[in-house]
């Protein structure tokens, strides 16, 4: 199964997997009925979770209802346990980047949240858009979500500015990375242009770096006020293990 999976992620473009997914999901999730693992979006559980991973595939992390990894369960838990994005009742603007399949039926549906989504290539934007051009006005949003976008940026400088100009004094922003928290710097090397060697090193054949613990500095650089919440430490062990979230991970939360 992990060679299938490996296969397909490698070959078929992302929108055509997007668009695929929506008819096979039912059944997968049919098939792994269970109670071993669950996914706390929906509350369904399952025997196992799919394996993910354009590289090094990792076993159990892709829900089989939601097609949620780690990095989504545990923004899921954050919001609704931390936040009053799910019940506020005072309505706000909010910026989506590639919109990820679990969130976007749920978030459209909140009557409370002004929902535009973006992205260049995604079937679910709403505005097509380059991340570092926005046609925004300044100042526009309470909330972005970014999330696993700014690793395929090659200037994700200029992209980092524009979230900045768009985002509201006083709102806030969850712009999740892909990180190696060992390394102390951010590495890039545009001379790896073979696309099974770029998976290999950056961990997908599309990225263009692999991020560090600079990350946040950067972030801060262009004006961001960062928070870097180790959102696993807080949570018992056995629901870490029963969301399947990555221990240690962080979350990113901004404010302008």
């Amino acid at each position: 199964m992990k060679k299938l999976f490996k296969f397909i992620l490698n070959t078929i473009p992302r929108p055509i997997l997007i668009r695929v997914s929506i008819v096979v999901r039912p059944i997968i999730a049919f098939v792994l009925k269970g109670n071993r693992f669950t996914d706390p979006i929906d509350g369904k559980s399952f025997r196992m979770f799919l394996p993910y991973g354009y590289g090094t595939q990792r076993n159990n992390v892709l829900s089989p209802s939601t097609l949620s990894l780690e990095r989504h369960r545990l923004l899921w838990l954050y919001l609704k346990n931390e936040t009053d994005f799910f019940t506020s009742t005072q309505k706000v603007k909010v910026l989506h980047f590639a919109p990820e399949q679990e969130f976007y039926k749920r978030f459209k549906k909140q009557s409370n949240i002004e929902y535009t989504t973006t992205d260049l290539l995604s079937p679910l934007a709403d505005v097509k858009a380059d991340i570092c051009n926005l046609p925004f006005e300044d100042n526009q949003y309470d909330i972005i979500f970014c999330n696993h976008v700014l690793e395929h940026i090659p200037d994700d400088t200029k992209a980092m500015q524009e979230l900045f100009r768009v985002l509201k004094p006083g709102g806030w922003g969850i712009f999740q990375i892909p990180q190696d928290l060992n390394r102390a710097t951010t590495f890039t090397d545009d001379s790896i242009t073979d696309p099974k060697e770029r998976a290999k090193i950056f961990g997908q054949y599309d990225h263009v770096r692999v991020y560090g613990r600079d990350y946040f500095d950067k972030l801060r650089s262009i004006g961001f006020q960062v928070k870097e919440i180790d959102y696993t430490n807080t949570i018992a062990p056995e629901w870490v293990e029963k969301y399947c979230l990555a221990k240690g991970e962080i979350i990113p939360l901004v404010r302008k």
